[in-house]
């Protein structure tokens, strides 16, 4: 006997797909969309098929776009002499809420990954190497995760502009605030300590 009518069962099936939603989560938003004013479901079931058609890639730096370039390469206000590389276009939107960068940005489009067969090709690399030969760029800030993927990543790039006269950073990595020595792992008390800096 089946419990869930078919139309139910197939949207609890499709939200269930996304990332971090499980069956429970699918349901409770199935249900939600349910009590919805019927005008504000077909505006939401619009706006995803608008996603899809209308969003593509930025030809400059490969964020996400409606148009040829993005907004942030479309502003003639940024500074051009700064590129930020990030692994994703959710890295980038991190960055900007910061409000503490005015330079321009560059997204790989994930992380080198031998184990999920991601080499440089699978990436945006050699479009970097590209644009750092036809831009005036003075430093390239690597904003690649902390973890594995992001320094190999970080460490490749490096190693491929090691004779290049770009000044080359990393993001400092260490402490969160408000956390506690005595919880924080090795590894980021070790990175907290080298990239100390005067008080």
């Amino acid at each position: 006997m089946r419990q869930i009518a078919p139309p139910l069962e197939r949207v609890i099936h499709e939200l269930g797909k996304l990332p971090s939603i499980g069956r429970k989560t699918a349901q409770r938003l199935a249900f939600h969309l349910l009590k919805m004013p019927v005008d504000e479901v077909a505006s939401l079931g619009q706006s995803i098929l608008e996603l899809r058609d209308q969003i593509g890639f930025c030809e400059r730096c490969f964020n996400l776009a409606d148009q040829p370039l993005c907004p942030i390469c479309s502003d003639g206000g940024r500074d051009a002499s700064l590129i930020c590389v990030v692994e994703e276009a959710t890295n980038l939107m991190a960055i900007e809420r910061t409000g503490a960068y005015r330079g321009l940005y560059h997204v790989l489009g994930g992380a080198l990954s031998p184990l999920k067969d991601v080499g440089p090709d699978e990436l945006s690399i050699r479009e970097l190497i590209l644009r750092l030969q036809a831009e005036s760029v003075q430093e390239l800030i690597l904003a690649t995760n902390p973890n594995v993927e992001g320094e190999a990543t970080a460490v490749y790039i490096a190693r491929l502009l090691a004779n290049n006269e770009i000044s080359i950073s990393r993001l400092a990595q260490g402490l969160p605030a408000g956390g506690e020595l005595e919880y924080t792992d090795d590894l980021t008390l070790r990175r907290a300590l080298e990239d100390r800096r005067n008080f």
